[in-house]
């Protein structure tokens, strides 16, 4: 198809959805050069998708909810097809109650947000995988760079708005190891990434798996975790249950906003265990809420590491 052709569909969901809230996740940081807000007129994504690059923009007439997508390049229809998902039409609320009144709030206030379901594996893999372990700032600096260096110009429209898309698995796996360090990755992480890279194919099957086995599979790969596992599952399998156990931040801010003290990870799944199955779903609303705990002397500098336990 060429990279000119627009394609377009109009969703209708059945309940109400926030574009913005859902997709939100799926930014690395303010200057994600695959991911651009459009001053209220929409969104912009390039996506790699398993046919080819697609610019997706996608946009929500506040009035009724009616989401109109339009795509362009090789992985347009493919992109359009994962719209409903992308926006998660297949979240499933079932079983959940608010336990706390924190909860409860974000969920009253946050009822048009929900789990995301990208379906690109590794898409979400390689970012999450540089985030490992270091500051955000480091981490999304070092992914803008590699994407500007080995992804692409994202077909039609996209290229004029200097959208990129990330690069595909051969291209993840052929960067060479200065490249990495370059962009602040070190060897470790890089390591990992290359390694998922060239098991892709095996990777993007999990899309089709249940979460379980899908974070089995992940899991696999040396250098992929529980905290790496989750954050894929969060973004591109629509795990509701995905919670980020071993992130520097989640577990204090989450103990903080429901028990007024900052914690570690096995008070937080204690705390959680009554919300299994929807235990992402509890953090992700109180991060729309704003629950973030006190901060208390200087942020981290760019080359400080987090706890191991990140991976």
């Amino acid at each position: 198809m060429s990279p000119t052709v627009e394609r377009t569909r109009v969703w209708r969901p059945d309940r109400p959805v926030s574009v913005g809230l859902v997709i939100s996740i799926l930014r690395r940081g303010g200057g994600d050069p695959t991911f651009q807000p459009d001053r209220g007129q929409g969104w912009w994504l390039g996506l790699p998708t398993p046919q080819g690059a697609a610019t997706l923009r996608l946009v929500q007439r506040t009035d009724d909810g009616e989401v109109t997508a339009s795509a362009w390049g090789p992985g347009a229809d493919w992109a359009l097809a994962q719209v409903p998902a992308l926006l998660g039409a297949g979240d499933d609320e079932t079983g959940f109650v608010a336990l706390h009144p924190q909860v409860a709030r974000a969920h009253r206030r946050y009822a048009a947000w929900h789990v995301p379901r990208s379906g690109l594996v590794l898409h979400a893999l390689v970012p999450a995988v540089i985030e490992q372990k270091v500051t955000g700032q480091e981490a999304f600096g070092g992914y803008r760079a590699l994407v500007h260096r080995f992804g692409s110009r994202a077909p039609g429209p996209g290229e004029a708005r200097k959208l990129w898309v990330a690069p595909d698995a051969a291209t993840w796996a052929a960067v060479p190891s200065w490249e990495w360090l370059r962009a602040s990755v070190d060897g470790a992480r890089s390591g990992t990434a290359v390694r998922a890279a060239k098991a892709a194919g095996r990777l993007e099957e999990c899309a089709s798996m249940t979460t379980a086995d899908a974070r089995a599979r992940l899991r696999a790969i040396p250098g992929i975790g529980v905290w790496t596992s989750s954050e894929v599952a969060q973004r591109a399998l629509g795990d509701a249950d995905a919670v980020s156990f071993g992130d520097y931040h989640v577990a204090k801010n989450i103990t903080w906003a429901l028990l007024g003290e900052a914690r570690d990870d096995d008070v937080l799944a204690e705390l959680l265990e009554p919300y299994r199955g929807h235990r992402y779903r509890v953090q992700r609303l109180l991060e729309l809420d704003g629950h973030f705990r006190p901060r208390r002397g200087p942020r981290m500098s760019p080359r400080t590491h987090l706890p191991t336990g990140r991976g």
